[in-house]
């Protein structure tokens, strides 16, 4: 399962994440919000500041090299656990969002 080899270290075992450090994904205001944001984050990685329930992190979440299928796998787990909104992510729903999202900026980039 894609989740526990890629994202079970931040994000732990019941989506729980790590206060302070690495934001949860269980009942996550910010994830089920826009689930093509959630596939741009994890295609492209994130950084800066993100607010998540009420709480504000500021990490680093590097691009993983994930293909579209893996990445799909690995966002429908998560969206149909831990109180998520059980939304299916599909392979071809990460392709578009790939070739027509761009990265996000670096903080303080011109």
């Amino acid at each position: 399962m894609v989740y526990n080899s890629v994202c079970f270290a931040c994000h732990q075992p019941e989506g729980q994440g790590i206060p302070k450090a690495f934001p949860p994904l269980a009942k996550s205001d910010y994830l089920n919000a826009d689930p093509k944001r959630a596939i741009s984050n994890v295609v492209h990685g994130l950084q800066g500041k993100v607010t998540v329930n009420g709480e504000t992190y500021e990490s680093l979440m590097p691009q993983l090299g994930l293909n579209d299928e893996q990445v799909a796998n690995a966002l429908t787990y998560v969206y149909s656990q831990w109180g998520n909104s059980g939304v299916e992510v599909l392979p071809e729903t990460v392709k578009e969002v790939r070739a027509t999202v761009p990265a996000p900026a670096a903080p303080g980039a011109h």
